[in-house]
């Protein structure tokens, strides 16, 4: 499936340039336009393009998120336990370790230590489905979630277990680190 959508991406970027370079054979004869036979120009072509390039991005993004949230489901009220990485208590690290796995077949390190150096920095402000978000918790101690959208993400919370909380409560934009982006898909 994926190789299907690089082959229609690379297709989508190859053949307004082929156009482009051949816009004299595509001329409709006027006998045409009289049927109610438009021609696109190389604008609309452009633009239609670009259009199911971003839904196509979009398209991705929400799979990541229903990913996420199917995986979430299964976890849902987990007790949180330090250390632990089963359903009768989980970390915040080992959490995300089981998202990851078993929803994009993607390995993550043990630790919230060892996770935050793993991907690329993303701004705040740019946050997308499937990113890493960390948060300095006290000195020494940091804690992971999945963001999934809607400024919310999905963690093992020492007081509530497996939870989905937002990043606009006090306590989590006071402790916010920073965010990383893995390489999931392509």
């Amino acid at each position: 499936m994926y190789l299907f959508k690089k082959m229609i991406t690379a297709s989508l970027l190859i053949i307004p340039l082929v156009i482009s370079a051949n816009s004299f054979a595509f001329n409709m004869p006027k006998e045409f336009a009289s049927l109610g036979v438009k021609t696109l120009s190389n604008k609309d072509v452009f633009s239609k393009q670009a259009s199911f390039i971003k839904s196509e991005r979009k398209a991705t993004s929400n799979n990541i998120r229903s990913s996420i949230l199917a995986e979430f489901s299964n976890w849902k009220g987990t007790h949180y336990r330090f250390g632990g990485t089963t359903h009768k208590g989980v970390d915040c690290s080992a959490l995300m370790q089981h998202i990851f796995s078993d929803s994009f077949h993607k390995s993550l390190p043990r630790t919230t230590t060892q996770q935050i150096q793993n991907g690329e920095h993303v701004n705040k402000e740019m946050l997308k489905p499937g990113d890493l978000v960390f948060f300095q918790t006290s000195p020494g101690t940091r804690h992971v979630g999945v963001y999934v959208g809607n400024n919310e993400f999905i963690h093992a919370s020492s007081c509530v277990g497996v939870t989905i909380s937002s990043l606009a409560n006090r306590y989590w934009m006071d402790h916010y680190e920073t965010a990383r982006r893995l390489k999931m898909i392509g």
